[in-house]
C-alpha cells in the first residue's frame, strides 16, 4: 500500500508541476526553463543533504556510469518536453509524454524481470493507441504527412527517454538508496548542459523575465517531491506498479491545461487524450 500511497504523491506533483512548467516555458523559452530549473534542483537539494538516507559511496563504478547516463538521457526528454510544451498544446504534449509510465513498465517486465497480468498488459496497449490518436492526423496520412508539429515530435521524444530513465534509474535506487540518484544525475549533467547551449549558442534568459520565477521555483519544488517521491515508490515496490499509477497524471493536467491555456484542441486529438488517460488510469487500478 506504501508503495500506492508515494506513486500518488508523484502523481498530484506531476500533475500540478508541470502548469507551473509550461508557464515558465513560454516565459524564458525550453532551453532557459531547463537550465534554471537544474541550477535551483541543485541548490534546493543540496539543502537537504543532511537529512538523505542511503549513502552516496555505496555507488560502484559500472553503477555510477548508469546513473549519469541515465540523468542525461531524462535531461534530453526534459528539454524536449520544454520546448514541446512552448511550440504546441499542453494538453496533448503533456499526455503523450505521459505515456513514458507504460514504457517504463514494459521495460521493467523485460530488462527487469517484474511481471504484470494479461488485463494490465490491454490496459498499457490502451495507452499507446491514445498516443497515436494523439500525435497522427490521419487525414494527413494521404499526404505523406505523419506527425503535426515539432511540438509532438518532442513529446514523443520526451515519452520514450523518460521511459528509459524511470525503468533503470531503480538499479542505482537499489545500491544507493532514492536520493542520491537524483541529486548525483543533476550535479552531473549541469556542466554538459552548459557545454551545450554554448556550443549551440543559445541564449539563456534570466529567471525574472516576464514574471516568470515564482511559477519556475514552484514547479521545480513540486517536480522535485514527485521525481523522489517516485524513486521511494520503486524502492520498495514494482516500477510496473508505480510507474503506472504516477504516471495517471495526465488525468489532472489536461483537467489543469484546458482551465489555465484553453489550447485549442480537435476532436480526434480529444479522443486521443481520453484514451491515453483511460489505459494509464485502468493500470493503475488493475495495479492497486
Amino acid at each position: 500500500m506504501l508503495p500506492i500511497i508515494f506513486a500518488l504523491v508523484s502523481y498530484v506533483g506531476w500533475g500540478v508541476g508541470d502548469i507551473f512548467g509550461v508557464v515558465s516555458a513560454r516565459k524564458l523559452g525550453g532551453y532557459s526553463t531547463t537550465l534554471w530549473s537544474y541550477i535551483f534542483s541543485i541548490i534546493i537539494l543540496t539543502f537537504l543533504l543532511p537529512f538523505a538516507p542511503g549513502n552516496i559511496r555505496d555507488f560502484n563504478l559500472s553503477t555510477l556510469f548508469l546513473n549519469i547516463l541515465l540523468a542525461i538521457i531524462g535531461a534530453v526528454g526534459f528539454v524536449a518536453f520544454n520546448e514541446g510544451m512552448r511550440l504546441s498544446n499542453a494538453s496533448l504534449v503533456g499526455t503523450i509524454a505521459a505515456a513514458f509510465a507504460t514504457l517504463a513498465a514494459v521495460l521493467s517486465i523485460v530488462f527487469l524481470g517484474e511481471r504484470i497480468t494479461t488485463l494490465q498488459a490491454t490496459a498499457i496497449v490502451i495507452a499507446f493507441v491514445g498516443v497515436v490518436f494523439c500525435t497522427f492526423n490521419f487525414k494527413d496520412l494521404k499526404k505523406g504527412k505523419l506527425i503535426r508539429n515539432k511540438g509532438l515530435i518532442l513529446a514523443l521524444v520526451a515519452m520514450v527517454t523518460w521511459g528509459i530513465y524511470f525503468a533503470f534509474i531503480k538499479i542505482p535506487i537499489r545500491q544507493v538508496g532514492w536520493f542520491w540518484p537524483v541529486y548525483v544525475g543533476m550535479i552531473s549533467v549541469l556542466p554538459l548542459y552548459l557545454l551545450f547551449v554554448r556550443f549551440r549558442q543559445i541564449k539563456i534568459v534570466k529567471p525574472t523575465l516576464k514574471g516568470a520565477l515564482p511559477y519556475l521555483l514552484t514547479g521545480i519544488i513540486t517536480l522535485r517531491i514527485a521525481e523522489l517521491s517516485f524513486n521511494y515508490a520503486i524502492s520498495i515496490g514494482l516500477t510496473a506498479i508505480v510507474a503506472p499509477i504516477a504516471g495517471s497524471y495526465p488525468s489532472l493536467f489536461v483537467v489543469l491545461a484546458s482551465i489555465f491555456f484553453k489550447d485549442p484542441i480537435t476532436t480526434q486529438e480529444k479522443f486521443g487524450i481520453v484514451v491515453t488517460i483511460a489505459g494509464v488510469v485502468l493500470l493503475s487500478l488493475l495495479s492497486a
